[in-house]
């Protein structure tokens, strides 16, 4: 389904896309230029998570991160792979290599969140 796009969806993609890793919503919101209310910023990420745009990350801190998905649909969520938060500077990061899931028999796989914690490889050099 074809949506509108608004100034407001603009924004929040924009800043998802220079950031380089997965953001909370209130890492977004502080830096949006326009003052985009709380409910507006979830639905857009909502919004976006159902058109395979971006994917969600429910961090042991019990935040919800999202980050771009690069290889997604809105048929098909290709994100089989672990994420990463660092307990130091706060970053969530999807590391990039693929992880198989096996199931036992008449199980089907929906969804899939995987998180490590530590320090990441800035922090560890620290």
């Amino acid at each position: 389904m074809k949506r509108r796009n608004t100034k407001s969806k603009q924004d929040v993609l924009d800043i998802l896309k220079d950031s380089g890793s997965a953001l909370n919503h209130e890492m977004i919101q502080s830096e949006l230029s326009t003052k985009t209310d709380r409910a507006t910023i979830y639905r857009i990420l909502n919004q976006f998570c159902n058109d395979g745009i971006v994917h969600k990350i429910v961090a042991d801190d019990g935040k919800q991160y999202f980050a771009l998905c690069l290889d997604c649909s809105e048929k098909q969520h290709k994100h089989n792979h672990l994420h990463f938060r660092c307990l130091e500077c706060g970053k969530v990061e999807c590391l990039k290599k693929e992880i198989t899931i096996s199931l036992p028999k008449n199980y089907t796989l929906e969804n899939f969140n995987g998180l490590i914690s530590g320090k990441c490889n800035k922090c560890s050099k620290i």
